[in-house]
């Protein structure tokens, strides 16, 4: 890893404003259900790798987003929050289109989402230049795969760092995990790039890909490493969850964080599922990024 850059990590991928309605119950197309007078509504910031920068901030890192935002209000108000929660954004495009939003649908009681999304296609990253000099660690979402691949390979034949957020499986899939130090995927994406329905012995295949670490999230389950031939399972913190949503980036941020921070795969698993813990206990995706300390005094013993 470079002794000195700028930032500690740089994130190339998505932003999001995120539309949140909160719903007595899930709609359903017949029934009482069939109409639901909406509770509550908020704006909020987020995407999958802008939450992750600002988590990464949150976190005590120097933070670079060099993703897509809107030229519209909601694109100026992305800006916005991650400026204001410490994320540089001096490298962050802006093209003439409107900004990507998600319709995230919440009901009373439950903690799992419904996301709907929108995205021009003039949102799209494409030609990006990375300069690998101003980061250690670049983070890459698959949102748009073909900048990603291009990206990951200047950073990683820099000898940089480079941590995915693997959610599709595309025809760019396999080189992004090939590409990747240390790839962190989707519980469903060993199945589907190997075949392999057992998640261990999915994990084992994907040992031909990748000779690092391999990172799957569990959701609520923790998440599970495969590092060398040893199979590293950290289960996830009992929380009162309130609220999924960006629960998986702020895992990132926690794994960026501690690979920055050297710490070993299996504390580093555990700092990652208390942050992503603490991040469901409140909405939103960028909103429920918890400060440093919050995530340290999960991790500390009870007196």
């Amino acid at each position: 890893m470079p002794a000195v850059s700028p930032f500690d990590v740089a994130g190339l991928g998505a932003s999001a404003i995120d539309l949140v309605y909160v719903l007595p119950a899930y709609p359903r197309p017949e029934g009482q259900f069939s109409k639901l007078q909406v509770q509550s509504h908020a704006v909020s910031a987020g995407g999958q790798t802008a939450t992750a920068m600002a988590g990464c901030a949150a976190l005590g890192l120097r933070a670079a987003f060099m993703g897509f935002t809107g030229n519209d209000a909601h694109g100026a108000f992305i800006r916005g929050e991650l400026t204001g929660r410490g994320v540089d954004i001096s490298r962050a495009s802006m093209a003439d289109a409107p900004q990507p939003y998600s319709i995230i649908l919440l009901a009373e009681g439950e903690p799992e989402r419904i996301v709907l999304w929108s995205r021009d296609e003039r949102a799209s990253l494409r030609d990006v230049r990375v300069d690998p000099s101003l980061f250690s660690v670049l983070h890459v979402d698959d949102v748009d795969s073909e900048a990603a691949v291009a990206a990951a390979k200047v950073a990683r034949d820099a000898g940089r760092l480079v941590t995915t957020d693997i959610d599709r499986i595309t025809d760019r899939t396999r080189t992004l995990i090939e590409l990747a130090t240390h790839p962190v995927l989707a519980e469903h994406v060993p199945a589907a790039v190997t075949g392999e329905a057992d998640l261990e012995r999915g994990l084992r295949a994907l040992r031909a890909l990748n000779p690092g670490p391999i990172v799957v999230t569990l959701g609520p389950r923790g998440a599970i490493a495969l590092e060398g031939d040893e199979l590293i399972e950290a289960p996830g913190f009992r929380v009162d969850a309130v609220d999924t949503t960006g629960a998986g980036d702020v895992f990132r941020a926690g794994y960026i964080t501690a690979l920055v921070e050297q710490m070993p795969l299996r504390d580093a698993l555990r700092f990652a599922n208390a942050a992503a813990a603490i991040s469901c206990t409140r909405r939103g995706a960028m909103a429920s990024v918890p400060a440093r300390k919050e995530v340290e005094r999960a991790l500390s013993p009870e007196p």
